[in-house]
């Protein structure tokens, strides 16, 4: 029986593939991917058996790399940031899990910088406290849902990350959750974006809760809300853990 890794890339750029990454491809006969995200990581390729798909093409991709552990090669499936946010480790551990135990390939989960690690790192310091992820995207999640998961986030002054947060199919979406926050947040509450983290053409920007939904945010961006202590100083967003200074 053959072995699927599933692997975080990290958000973007090869120097912050962990690695622990790096050694699981290097060894894989089979690397799997949404094909953006292999082009990401093509000069690590050589000699590889290639599976890339397009969008909206997941669990067709997760089942080919799965059939070819299960068939006994070293198989990789990766996905950008960790591969258990938002990622492909749980549709692999599903597709896994149909398999009969006897032919069931073994599975090995490789964690990878998320890009709200990425995201925070840039702004300064905006998850030193409790804080909660929400995906914009309702193209699996019902979008009353995910708009009552952002409410309920608001009421407990949890700093919020938004993953997915406009496209060209979702451009009211941001404009909804801005306004549902609102009515729990103060509008001065600092809020940054960042675009294309850890890629050559990252961009920070810092506004507030009140205004941010004005700036120029796409699919490549992600949004951070701070929370009621949340502030900006010397252009670095700070959310204070509480020590006594």
């Amino acid at each position: 029986m053959g072995k699927i890794t599933v692997i975080g890339l990290g958000p973007g750029s090869m120097d912050e593939m962990t690695p622990k990454a790096l050694r699981a491809i290097e060894e894989a006969e089979v690397v799997a991917g949404y094909t953006p995200y292999i082009k990401l990581i093509e000069p690590l390729l050589k000699n590889k058996e290639i599976i890339g798909t397009g969008m909206m093409q997941e669990v067709e991709r997760c089942r080919l790399a799965v059939e070819c552990a299960a068939g006994g090669r070293n198989t990789a499936m990766v996905s950008s940031g960790d591969s258990g946010v938002y990622g492909m480790a749980g549709l692999v551990l599903e597709i896994a899990g149909q398999y009969e135990p006897d032919k069931r390939p073994e599975v090995v989960i490789v964690a990878g910088l998320s890009a709200v690690n990425a995201v925070a790192s840039v702004l300064g310091a905006p998850l030193m406290h409790d804080f909660a992820i929400i995906s914009l995207s309702d193209r699996l999640t019902p979008w009353e849902l995910i708009k009552k998961r952002a409410a309920l986030a608001a009421q407990g002054d949890f700093v919020i990350a938004l993953y997915n947060p406009k496209s060209k199919s979702r451009v009211k979406h941001i404009d909804e959750i801005h306004d549902i926050l609102l009515q729990y947040k103060s509008p001065e509450t600092p809020v940054g974006i960042v675009k294309s983290a850890s890629r050559p053409d990252e961009q920070k920007i810092l506004s507030n809760l009140r205004d941010f939904n004005r700036e120029d945010i796409d699919m490549f961006s992600m949004v951070i809300i701070g929370n009621s202590r949340t502030y900006i100083k010397d252009g670095w967003m700070i959310t204070p853990r509480g020590y006594r200074l």
